[in-house]
C-alpha cells in the first residue's frame, strides 16, 4: 500500500468517526483543536496528518489512535484454491508419472511461501537433488518414500512431517510405496 493509499484510508477513518458523532466538521475541528481547513484536508486524503494531529483527532473521537489504521491489513489478498485445483506446473523435477501443482501464492515482489503439491505415481530411479533458499516443510498426505537430506536418509510415510534448510541438498531417494503424494512448502526469508 502506498503513502498515498493510507493517506487516503485514514481520512475516510475520520470521517467516518466524525460522522458516526453525529458533529459538524466545525464542531468536530474545534474539539480536536484544529482549523476546519487542516480536517477538510485530512478527511480528502489531501494531507499526511501527523502523530499529534492523529492523536487530538482520536481523543476528539473517543476512540483509540489505532482505530485510524483499521482495515488496512484486511485489504490484501487472500488466496483460495479449491480442492482438486492448483496450476499445475513445470518444475525441475519433471518427469513421467510426476506432477507438481502450486496451491497459491501472494502477489507481490518477493513470495515468502511456495506451496506445491506433488504426485508421484510412476516408478522412477532418477531424481534430483534439490537446493533452494530459505526452509522447507514436507507432509505426506499418500505412500511412502526415503527421502535424502544430505549425507542422511529419512523414511517418511503418510502422516510423517519434515522440515529442512532448503541450502542442503534433499529430494526423493527411493520410492517404496505409490503414489506418492506430499505438500511441500518452501518457506523463504522476508525481504
Amino acid at each position: 500500500m502506498t503513502p498515498e493509499e493510507i493517506t487516503r484510508v485514514v481520512g475516510e477513518r475520520v470521517r467516518e468517526f466524525r460522522q458516526d458523532l453525529g458533529v459538524t466538521m466545525e464542531q468536530f475541528a474545534d474539539s480536536a483543536g484544529l482549523s476546519i481547513g487542516m480536517l477538510s484536508k485530512v478527511e480528502n486524503g489531501q494531507t499526511s496528518p501527523s502523530f499529534s494531529t492523529l492523536t487530538s483527532l482520536a481523543n476528539a473521537a473517543g476512540v483509540p489512535f489505532t482505530a485510524f489504521f483499521r482495515g488496512l491489513d484486511e485489504e490484501h489478498d487472500a488466496i483460495i484454491v479449491p480442492a482438486g485445483g492448483g496450476l499445475e506446473i513445470s518444475h525441475e523435477g519433471d518427469g513421467p508419472g510426476r506432477s507438481y501443482h502450486d496451491l497459491g501464492s501472494l502477489r507481490g515482489a518477493h513470495r515468502e511461501i511456495e506451496p506445491v503439491l506433488v504426485t508421484i505415481t510412476q516408478p522412477d530411479e532418477v531424481f534430483p537433488l534439490f537446493q533452494h533458499s530459505g526452509v522447507e516443510f514436507i507432509h505426506m498426505l499418500e505412500g511412502a518414500m526415503e527421502y535424502g537430506y544430505g549425507s542422511k536418509r529419512y523414511e517418511l510415510r503418510a502422516g510423517d512431517t519434515m522440515q529442512l534448510r532448503g541450502e542442503v541438498a534433499h529430494g526423493p531417494t527411493e520410492l517404496m510405496v505409490l503414489p506418492i503424494r506430499f505438500l511441500s512448502l518452501k518457506v523463504h526469508a522476508a525481504k
